[in-house]
């Protein structure tokens, strides 16, 4: 499969990422006894959005140069198109991490730490799945049916119960873990396990991160097949995956008050799949543009978003960070 990626784009794109989580961990990870603002998070997170934008111009100016504008101007679209519909699923991503630490009632000095793990191995998991469905759809076209048939299911399957509420005491794995495993009562710090009369014990937090791994595989799966669908370049999947996943913790702290006011979002999310599924259903049919495609998730995403706020719009229905 051709890419417009070369090993030297690639290289560079490692380094950043490995320099993004180390400022990560400096900037938002510093403090671990002060909670971090809405207004920081904000910044924060504008920061890490022009980082994606600013790394897609320069993608574009590169295959401007060396392939023509037709061909950066398509690639730039579908990094875009990728980045915003990666986004968006790894939005619902957070609301489930936000889930998880309120059952478990997770202090945010610990979130934190929580958080970047999750981050890691979103990006380790993706990058591993990225390589082996570039593979598969190499090897085997028929594959991109049985990614669109997934997505029209998930996307179908989401609209159906986007109100149902999860029951985490009834989660198989989480049931699995407990009958398995020695849990402590109480949290011990930030360890993840502690020796109590010549025996191991798991803590909590150890259950929290196994969760957010869990969750990791399972977001994974979903977002995989969706970008396939926008692109088939490789270093273009790579990159805008792992953009949208970079700065989930400022966006994290951003969002954690305003959760419950964007619950029309998750019907944005499965229309947005239904759509991408049909998409790649119809690949070798009909070639929807990119152009049009990114209309259609930015279209939906900010539509849901804003009808989300305005729904919620009286006064005290979602106190934020910013009000305290």
């Amino acid at each position: 499969m051709e890419s417009v990626g070369t090993w030297y784009w690639y290289a560079g794109f490692a380094v950043l990422v490995v320099l993004a989580v180390i400022v990560d961990l400096l900037v938002l990870g510093n403090k671990r006894n002060e909670q971090v603002s809405f207004r920081q998070a904000l910044v924060w997170s504008i920061l890490w959005i022009a980082l994606a934008l600013i790394f897609n111009a320069l993608l574009w100016w590169y295959l401007d140069g060396k392939f023509g504008r037709e061909v950066a101007n398509e690639t730039a679209a579908e990094f875009f198109t990728g980045y915003l519909l990666e986004k968006a699923l790894a939005v619902d991503n957070l609301f489930v991490f936000l889930m998880l630490f309120t059952f478990f009632g997770v202090a945010p000095a610990m979130q934190r730490r929580v958080l970047i793990i999750g981050v890691v191995g979103a990006i380790i998991l993706r990058g591993i799945m990225i390589f082996i469905g570039a593979i598969l759809i190499a090897k085997f076209h028929w594959i991109l049916y049985v990614f669109g048939l997934f997505l029209l299911f998930t996307g179908v399957k989401m609209l159906m119960f986007a109100e149902a509420e999860g029951d985490l005491d009834s989660n198989p794995i989480l049931k699995w873990i407990r009958g398995h495993l020695r849990i402590t009562n109480e949290y011990h710090g930030e360890r993840f396990s502690i020796v109590k009369d010549g025996q191991r014990w798991f803590t909590p937090l150890f259950v929290v991160v196994a969760m957010i791994g869990i969750t990791d595989v399972i977001f994974a799966v979903d977002s995989i097949p969706a970008i396939f669908a926008v692109t088939l370049d490789p270093f273009v999947v790579l990159t805008s995956n792992v953009f949208a996943v970079l700065g989930l913790r400022a966006l994290y702290f951003m969002l954690a008050d305003l959760a419950g006011r964007f619950h029309l979002l998750k019907y944005g999310i499965a229309f947005i799949l239904v759509f991408i599924g049909i998409k790649m259903l119809l690949i070798d049919l009909y070639k929807i543009p990119v152009g049009f495609a990114l209309s259609v998730v930015g279209i939906v995403l900010a539509s849901s978003m804003v009808a989300s706020l305005w729904i919620t719009r009286k006064p005290g229905a979602a106190p934020t960070s910013a009000d305290r």
